[in-house]
């Protein structure tokens, strides 16, 4: 089984969930006797890819990719499907990464499997497990087309580095594009420098409307710098305009697996739970005994958020400072 994996950049440098894509296309791999090709699009150094144990990888370039176009995109990675023979194509299910999966499925014939948080070869047909229902079950669904596209829910697939590093070989790749390939152009990206993305941070606290207002999310952002960790925010606290779209959790928001969630003043809704319930460990903060978010907690606080948090914040720098 041939195993194309789609490795995500940022500013010439591979993203954290290039990584966990390196990972759970390796683990296929072996499942199956088969091989990993690596592939990214546009100038980026890819050698720290060899830590993972990725020693092959398509370096695409072409004019129009610089656009940053998510269909062209699409139609470069379906075009290194063909030429490499890939039997699977592995893309992390970031916001980009969802959006290029169904263009990719479309143009390989290719059935798609999103956000699977697991993956096995069963008589010879690649099983996927995948989140339904908030969250609440597990489903198991066999891709039975001869091409295979799945994302993988970030977080999930922990980063392994191989036994022995390999040197990657890079290969330069030419897709053949024109501007039928191009349906939108990026003319500027803007992102909070110094602030790590939910979707990526292995720890996210997050604050909800039990915060009463923008001027006390402080509480949450000083937790968070004390933990190294990502702030992130209820749909509710985003559509009030507290906190910007980019730090939204849930449903419509961004979905998150990190190994520590902690959510204070959010009474967890089901569009919330739908994007962190796959959390490794997830701490609720709420005064609301019968709050649905102490349903799937590991560890809930009955209390006002505006007591728990800075006690908690002080507990933490104690520990962390000795």
């Amino acid at each position: 089984m041939k195993i194309l994996a789609y490795l995500e950049t940022l500013d010439g440098a591979l993203k954290k969930t290039a990584f966990e894509t390196i990972t759970a296309a390796q683990t296929l791999a072996k499942q199956s006797g088969g091989s990993v090709v690596g592939l990214v699009i546009g100038s980026a150094d890819t050698a720290q890819a060899g830590v993972y144990g990725l020693a092959d990888c398509l370096v695409a370039k072409h004019a129009l990719l610089e656009k940053q176009s998510t269909s062209a995109f699409a139609e470069t990675i379906a075009q290194a499907a063909k030429a490499e023979n890939a039997d699977v194509v592995i893309l992390p299910a970031s916001s980009t990464g969802k959006e290029i999966a169904p263009r990719l499925a479309v143009k390989l014939e290719a059935g798609l499997a999103p956000d699977t948080t697991a993956h096995e070869i069963v008589g010879g047909d690649l099983i996927a497990t995948r989140p339904v229902y908030a969250g609440k079950a597990r489903l198991k669904v066999k891709i039975t087309t001869a091409k295979k596209v799945v994302t993988i829910r970030p977080n999930v697939f922990t980063a392994k580095k191989a036994d022995a590093a390999a040197t990657v070989a890079n290969r330069d790749f030419a897709p053949n594009l024109s501007d039928n390939h191009v349906k939108a152009t990026v003319t500027s990206v803007s992102r909070n420098i110094g602030k790590l993305d939910v979707s990526e941070a292995d720890i996210i606290v997050s604050g909800g409307r039990g915060l009463k207002g923008p001027e006390n999310f402080h509480l949450v952002e000083s937790l968070a710098g004390t933990l190294g960790a990502a702030v992130g925010a209820s749909r509710a606290v985003v559509d009030a305009g507290w906190r910007p779209h980019g730090e939204q959790v849930g449903q419509t928001g961004k979905t998150v697996s990190p190994t520590l969630y902690i959510a204070a003043g959010i009474s967890g809704a089901i569009q919330h739970l739908a994007g962190m319930s796959s959390s490794k460990v997830i701490v609720a903060i709420n005064k609301d005994k019968d709050a649905p978010i102490f349903q799937i907690a590991d560890y809930g606080i009955v209390g006002d958020a505006f007591e728990v948090l800075p006690k908690l914040t002080e507990k933490v720098k104690s520990v962390v400072h000795r």
